[in-house]
């Protein structure tokens, strides 16, 4: 398992097309990835449960993957969620 935390830094000009991004960033790895914060984790596949999470820019959220492509799953997320 892999996880990584980071402060969300995404652009604000769209609330849905962000979460969008994030779920087919997401969907490129076999790897299963979650995101969490306050107490809530999700499926970062699930474009409803990424929707639900409700997070704005500079919130810290915690993402978690298991399997081969983990790290890399990962990475990839957190490098869109940091770079505005």
């Amino acid at each position: 398992m892999f996880t990584k935390s980071v402060i969300v830094n995404l652009p604000t000009d769209s609330e849905a097309r962000p979460v969008a991004v994030m779920v087919q960033i997401s969907s490129r790895y076999d790897s299963r990835i979650f995101v969490s914060s306050n107490n809530k984790k999700v499926n970062a596949k699930s474009i409803m449960g990424m929707m639900s999470m409700g997070f704005a820019n500079g919130d810290e959220l915690s993402i978690e993957a298991e399997g081969e492509d983990a790290e890399e799953a990962v990475e990839a997320m957190a490098k869109y969620i940091e770079s505005k």
